[in-house]
């Protein structure tokens, strides 16, 4: 199966950026590619084993789907695994560095949408997380 890797530098230390990446109230606020998306619901049930839901809608409420996974493993603040309800697997590093942090996420293709367009997607919602956090 094909991996794909996103990655972003973020100015905060890994504490903040932890919190904010597994917070759901901080979640609704970052979780989407582009301003015409949002994420209107989060649920997060950090441990192995707990569930990780939230949905992504067109902020028009046109089109929006689900996304939710099972986590495999949580070592904290530095891992998180976790497969998806399709068997796909995600992994993402949080790698402390100084007074910011790397987030390396770290996930399976699907088979639906082009490698590119996949790639592009999750690479803006991760950059549209840094923009969050570094803002706080």
């Amino acid at each position: 199966m094909t991996k794909i890797t996103v990655s972003a530098q973020i100015q905060k230390p890994v504490s903040e950026v932890w919190h904010h990446w597994n917070l759901p109230e901080s979640i609704i606020k970052w979780n989407s590619a582009h301003p015409s998306w949002h994420c209107p619901f989060a649920e997060n049930d950090l441990r192995v084993g707990g569930l990780l839901k939230s949905r992504m809608e067109a902020v028009d409420g046109s089109i929006g789907f689900d996304f939710g996974g099972t986590y495999l493993e949580v070592d904290d603040h530095s891992k998180i695994v976790y497969v998806l309800g399709d068997g796909r697997r995600v992994e993402i590093q949080f790698e402390a560095r100084d007074d910011s942090t790397k987030v390396t996420e770290t996930f399976d293709a699907e088979a639906q949408n082009p490698i590119e367009m996949q790639q592009q997607g999750w690479q803006a919602i991760l950059d549209n997380f840094k923009k969050y956090v570094e803002a706080l």
